[in-house]
């Protein structure tokens, strides 16, 4: 039987995975979160799994080898928060304890598929996994290069399956818990649902209003890249998951409003009716982020395609108006 231990498992891409495997028929799931806040229970209640353990639990218990064979570990734990301005907690979540759990599953023979980030590549221009384009803005940036960097130390050593995946802008169901960092998506939904309208920022960067642009993502492309990588165990080292193609987040609203009129027996508009009707609005840019924002992302899949990984990436209209149809068949809570 295969058994798989899935870090972050409450969260938005560890839930989606542990129900990717859940349909591989993969119930032998070990699930590691912390729930001090406890609604993200709801992302766990329709997935088969055969222990739940708090963080602080599992890591030392693992590398004493407690769970028997594990196959894989799925490390999508983190704080994601690029906010978030405490470093001791930022580098002890996402740093030491990636480093821990490498070490151990280096030692126990166990292959690890981890959650990287694009906010590795921050300020630059460029979207290739190379030193050159790594300039992370954040502590949260920094966090997830350093343990990239010592997986490149590993990687030519390391006698089983390593992966890392540089997310871009991830987007698609179960994020509501993540509150201000859940996806622009999601964000626009809530707009239009309490106020009949969606926000965007306006010029900035050179870029004029929503037009900033970023690789999003669907949640469900990227567990199929993780899926994949579990399937082909000779795969192995960091590379971006992204569809490849930026777009801007006037896309994301345009998508976004058209699927909420879809749904409620509307013809879609153009983005410039919809922005004459007022359905999308621009705000100033906030001086919080000068200096701190991405205005634009494209992961070069380069290096994810010579892995022989085939996956078809959705464009924003497609995924976005399957993401609203989940996001309106929700109950309130």
């Amino acid at each position: 039987m295969t058994r798989v231990v899935v870090t972050g498992a409450a969260g938005m891409i560890g839930s989606n995975i542990v129900l990717g495997l859940n349909r591989l028929g993969i119930d032998d799931v070990i699930a590691v979160d912390n729930l001090t806040h406890a609604g993200k229970f709801r992302n766990l209640v329709d997935a088969r799994i055969a222990d739940y353990l708090d963080k602080t639990d599992f890591y030392a218990r693992f590398a004493r080898g407690e769970f028997g064979k594990v196959d894989a570990v799925f490390h999508e734990g983190a704080c994601s928060d690029t906010m978030e301005h405490d470093g001791r907690y930022m580098l002890d979540t996402n740093y030491r304890a990636s480093k821990d759990l490498l070490d151990a599953c280096l030692a126990r023979g166990v292959r690890l598929l981890y959650a990287s980030s694009a906010a590795t590549y921050g300020a630059s221009t460029g979207f290739i996994e190379t030193p050159a384009n790594e300039r992370p803005l954040n502590v949260y940036g920094w966090s997830k290069l350093l343990f990239d960097q010592v997986v490149r130390r590993q990687l030519q050593t390391a006698s089983v399956q390593v992966a890392g995946f540089r997310y871009f802008n991830v987007y698609g169901p179960r994020e509501t818990h993540k509150g201000r960092m859940a996806s622009v998506a999601f964000h626009h939904f809530q707009q239009l649902r309490e106020h009949g309208s969606v926000k965007l920022f306006g010029e900035y960067g050179g870029y004029g209003p929503g037009l900033q642009e970023r690789d999003f993502v669907s949640v469900d492309d990227v567990v199929a890249v993780n899926l994949w990588f579990f399937a082909h165990p000779a795969a192995r080292g960091i590379v971006n998951l992204g569809t490849g193609r930026a777009q801007p987040f006037n896309d994301v609203a345009q998508a976004t409003v058209n699927a909420c009129r879809r749904l409620a027996g509307r013809p879609a508009l153009s983005l410039a009716d919809q922005v004459a009707q007022g359905l999308v609005q621009y705000i100033p840019f906030p001086d919080a982020l000068v200096g701190k924002y991405q205005c634009h992302t494209q992961a070069d899949l380069s290096a994810l395609r010579a892995t022989g990984c085939d996956v078809v990436f959705a464009d924003v209209a497609t995924g976005v108006d399957r993401y609203i149809d989940w996001l309106a068949a929700q109950p309130a809570t």
